[in-house]
């Protein structure tokens, strides 16, 4: 055989040998984006969570404290869902802003969650007036034994008879028991869907969730996510209970499922349309 052809057979053995390890190395960095894909979703529904918690607080202290506006208080009977158990204190006791703190001490559950440290809210106006905002951060504030930090800005957008706000989360970073974080940031819009008209009773109050954001893990791997599927996060329920976001990985997309209505822990996750995965919300 000449030497030519040796090259000539050599050099396709080299091409065919880096194609074949390329295609090995891009089916192990696909594989792993997938599952840093699957990782970021969970993180995002446990967000997604804590921060329909934190309205519930926000609702509940304002309504309590006779700060939603419109001569509007809570009816003791049906109000301390959740501040039954917190010592909440306001300053000044006239005009605005108001510094609202609301401190569960080492620790109290009520409405199926555990709550400790101090939420503070900085309160432009009455609640219910369109254009107040609330500006909530945290004092080594834990739920369920995940710590919490950030800021998160509510802000009325109501119009007539239309109940809704946007809801502005900067930084918001979440600590598991393991030490392990995340960090989210999104823009929601809210809107009341029902109890509206019975402003004495909270546990009827239902709520619809759009809007996006992103979501990224102590790596620095981040993900966007839009809600395709508003989601509904009822009083009476501790989590969020339907709607679905999809969430954008390098070449591959997921669907994260809150279910269809029922009151549970549960949310699925399906990337690429493949089999879903199943989660547990905290």
């Amino acid at each position: 055989m000449k030497p030519a052809n040796l090259l000539s057979i050599a050099a396709i053995a080299s091409m065919a040998f880096f194609a074949s390890c390329k295609k090995s190395n891009d089916s192990a960095t696909t594989s792993e984006e997938v599952e840093t894909t699957f990782e970021l979703s969970g993180k995002q529904a446990v967000a997604d969570n804590f921060n329909e918690d934190d309205n519930f607080v926000l609702l509940e202290t304002t309504a309590e404290r006779g700060l939603q506006g419109g001569n509007f208080t809570a009816d003791p009977s049906q109000a301390n869902i959740i501040l039954s158990c917190a010592t909440v204190t306001v300053t000044p006791q006239t005009g605005f802003p108001k510094t609202i703190t609301v401190d569960f001490g080492a620790g109290c559950a009520s409405n199926g969650v555990f709550r400790s440290g101090k939420m503070i809210i900085v309160l432009s106006d009455s609640l219910r007036i369109p254009g107040s905002t609330a500006v909530m951060t945290f004092n080594n504030y834990f739920v369920n034994s995940y710590k919490r930090e950030g800021t998160n800005t509510w802000t009325n957008t109501s119009t007539g008879t239309t109940k809704s706000w946007q809801r502005k989360v900067e930084n918001g970073k979440v600590t598991a028991p393991d030490g392990s974080f995340w960090i989210h940031n999104s823009i929601k819009n809210v809107i009341q869907t029902e109890g509206v008209q019975t402003r004495l009773d909270p546990l009827d109050d239902v709520f619809l969730i759009t809007g996006g954001g992103s979501v990224s893990n102590s790596n620095g791997r981040t993900r966007n996510h839009t809600i395709i599927e508003a989601l509904r996060k009822k009083t009476i329920c501790e989590n969020i209970d339907k709607g679905r976001i999809r969430i954008d990985g390098p070449n591959h997309t997921a669907v994260l499922d809150f279910g269809n209505g029922v009151c549970d822990r549960i949310a699925t996750i399906s990337i690429d349309g493949n089999p879903p995965r199943t989660i547990l919300l905290h």
